[in-house]
Parts: structure tokens; sequence; C-alpha cells
């Protein structure tokens, strides 16, 4: 029987997921080390590990994919993560800027019976607190049509529907700013130099919005 893969070693799967889905090409060992905070040779020891045990397809230098069993396990522990960010936020009144580091544990708990409950028990949602979506039982996501910010042509009405940083300070400096999910801007104007945009938010206030956080901020146009 296999060993069950340590905390370390999902968190390495859910990395190459991540970083393959981004960019559609293998991930650099510089890649991983860098989302994992930790140094290239330690990279390289552990995916000699997990392609030994058939979850990655590595070969040096030329990058690194998840096999499909490597796929599965990454998936869940995604599907699990954003359920437990939607429990948080919505069951026990957590902010968006809190449940990330918490759901971050939580997505080690292997029972699967627990998180098929608890997705039943949250009816069912498609979508995290930061608007990223929650893969099925079967590992598929249901994504949707959106646009970085910083892309949008002026006076386009849209709706924030997703970040893509997670990181606490930046949610917080959206709070204070009221660019949450759902609130609605109109791009008014944009400044050549700096590449910032003037946006009206809900209709009330007026703001401007710096290149850096245009481009982590996911958009629909209504």
């Amino acid at each position: 029987m296999n060993q069950p893969l340590s905390s370390t070693e999902e968190n390495y799967l859910k990395a190459i997921f991540k970083l393959c889905e981004q960019s559609d090409k293998p991930a650099s060992t510089n890649d991983v080390a860098l989302a994992l905070n930790t140094r290239a040779a330690s990279v390289t020891d552990m995916l000699k590990r997990l392609a030994e045990k058939s979850l990655i397809n590595y070969v040096k230098y030329k990058g690194v994919t998840l096999t499909s069993s490597g796929r599965t396990i990454a998936t869940s522990l995604i599907r699990k993560h954003r359920l437990w960010e939607v429990f948080l936020t919505d069951k026990l009144n957590f902010g968006w800027e809190e449940v990330h580091e918490i759901a971050e544990q939580l997505e080690h708990i292997k029972s699967n019976e627990l998180t098929n409950r608890l997705e039943a028990f949250l009816n069912f949602p498609k979508y995290d607190p930061h608007g990223d979506p929650i893969p099925d039982s079967d590992g598929n996501f249901q994504y949707r049509q959106q646009v970085l910010l910083a892309d949008v042509p002026l006076h386009t009405e849209v709706i924030i529907v997703g970040v893509s940083e997670h990181e606490t300070p930046f949610l917080q400096y959206l709070e204070k700013l009221n660019l949450i999910l759902g609130a609605k801007l109109v791009i008014q104007e944009s400044f050549e130099y700096d590449q910032s945009i003037l946006v009206t938010i809900n209709q009330s206030t007026t703001q401007n919005i710096s290149a850096k956080v245009a481009k982590n901020i996911y958009v629909q146009k209504i």
C-alpha cells in the first residue's frame, strides 16, 4: 500500500498545478522554488521523490508537469481549500483577507466524505471568496469569461469577480477602497505616465487605481 503523502508533498503538487495552469507549459525548478519560497536544491530533491511516486513528469532542465494521478491530488487539494474558504467567510464570518492561511491547513484533511458533505452543506458553491472557481469532485473547473481590470477599455462598465493575489495586505487595501467582489466600476480615464486608471466605484466615489492593483483584479463586462 502506498504511504500517504506529506503536507509538503501535497503543497508541491498544488504549486505545480497552478504554475502549469497559469503558463500552459511545464513549470521550471526555479518557478516552483519561488512559489514555495524554498531553495532550488530542495525542489530538485522533492521533484525526484514525486517522480518516483509517478505523480509528476520531471526531466532535468526541461521542467515538470503533473501526471494524471498528480493532477487528481492537486485538484482535490484546491477543491478542499476553496470550499473551506467559503465556509469560513459565509458561516464563521471571517474576512476574505483572513481565510487563506487557515484553509492552507484545513486542505490537508484526508476525508473525502467530509469534503463532499461540506460542499453540500454550502449548497455547491462554484467560486470561492476571492472569485476562484471551485473544482467539482471529478476535478473539473467552471471557468468564466473574465479580464484584468488593466485591460478594460475606457468608459466600460464592469463588475469585480475575482482577484489574482490573496495576500492579506492586498485584500485589506482593496477593502479600504471598496474594491470588493460585486463592486461595479466605470473606467473614466487612463494615464500613460504610470498606467494608472481613474474609476468610478458603485456610481458614487472616484478612485485612482495603480497599474499593479489593476493587474490583479478580474472583472466582467456588464
